[in-house]
């Protein structure tokens, strides 16, 4: 059987936590960021887990990363 080939556009957009869960930056960070809370735009900063219903697609697309 021929390798799987990695979709390289999930592969830098999601990392693998310590723990081994995906992790993905979060949207809305990437301007008209006037109009927004310093409070909001400090919460979108932090990393956030691929939902549950996503990480089945996710591991398809990063065969060798799990």
């Amino acid at each position: 059987m021929p390798k799987i080939k990695t979709h390289r556009g999930a592969n830098k957009r999601i990392k693998i936590s310590g723990s081994g869960k995906p992790r993905r930056s979060k949207a809305y960070k990437s301007h008209i960021l006037t109009k927004k809370s310093k409070k909001r735009k400090r919460n979108l900063r932090k990393p956030a887990l691929v939902s549950k219903g996503e990480i089945r697609a996710i591991k398809a697309l990063l065969p060798y990363k799990f």
